[in-house]
């Protein structure tokens, strides 16, 4: 049985597959390109971003096989790993560039980065809270 808060898996897959190339791209982005223009603190910054965003892209890989293979499982676990990889990596990626770069006006990003981090925190719950096996 299907509920409109189930797994939409298609959409879900295209979401983590697209995440997870932009990481790697960004990842070697990182260790090939940036090194030489960012210093130490910022670069490892980004590469956290990066860490964070293949992590949790590969939890929405993990939410979607838990889908396919009769686990109930809510929507919810995915929409807050995507938010979490949009506001938590996406806010880093900005601020750790900010030498590279001229937009001042990112800096409030600041506080965004934290609400990512509880979103992928609420995610594992969710999918901790959420998952049952169906029969």
């Amino acid at each position: 049985m299907t509920t409109s808060s189930q797994v939409n898996n298609t959409g879900q897959l295209k979401f983590a597959f697209i995440s997870m190339a932009i990481a790697v791209v960004l990842g070697a982005l990182a260790a090939h390109a940036l090194k030489t223009f960012l210093p130490p603190q910022k670069l490892e910054s980004f590469q956290t971003a990066v860490r964070y965003q293949m992590i949790h892209s590969i939890a929405i890989i993990l939410v979607v096989l838990l889908a396919k293979n009769n686990f109930s499982v809510s929507n919810w676990s995915y929409r807050f790993f995507q938010w979490g990889i949009i506001l938590f990596s996406g806010s880093i990626y900005v601020l750790s560039t900010l030498p590279l770069h001229s937009l001042v006006w990112t800096k409030w990003l600041g506080p965004v980065t934290p609400i990512g981090g509880v979103l992928f925190i609420l995610g594992w719950v969710f999918l901790a809270l959420n998952i049952s096996k169906s029969e």
